[in-house]
């Protein structure tokens, strides 16, 4: 019985906490005094936030509350996928942050081959 023994290996983000936090990290910058007339917007789309502010100082504080607000929900920053800021209309600043579902074919591919490398019986 031990020899048809499995086992998966799953990397997904619950996507209604991730909602969550960010439904929260709005109501904060909402709030917050230091964004009182400010453009700073957070918006969530399928995969991925899109943060547009004013400068990168504002851009660093929205990204600390967004992983506040996200390890207080138990959702792993490890998860996001920071992509490089570019320049905003208005002299602005915007960056994309996507969220990594699943595991890349590269590391697939390692784990499979560290696995094998044990002598262990596998279908990949």
């Amino acid at each position: 019985m031990a020899s048809d023994s499995s086992f998966d290996i799953v990397s997904k983000v619950n996507l209604q906490e991730v909602n969550n936090a960010y439904q929260q990290t709005l109501k904060e910058i909402e709030q917050r005094y230091d964004f009182r007339g400010v453009k700073a917007e957070i918006l969530l789309e399928e995969a991925y936030f899109t943060i547009t502010t004013s400068d990168d100082f504002k851009l660093k504080s929205i990204i600390d509350v967004l992983q506040s607000k996200l390890i207080k929900r138990e959702v792993p920053i490890k998860n996001l996928d920071y992509q490089k800021a570019e320049p905003a209309s208005g002299g602005g600043v915007r960056q994309k942050i996507g969220l990594k579902q699943g595991i890349d074919t590269e590391k697939a591919k390692q784990m499979v081959k560290n696995i094998k490398s044990l002598g262990l019986k596998i279908q990949a």
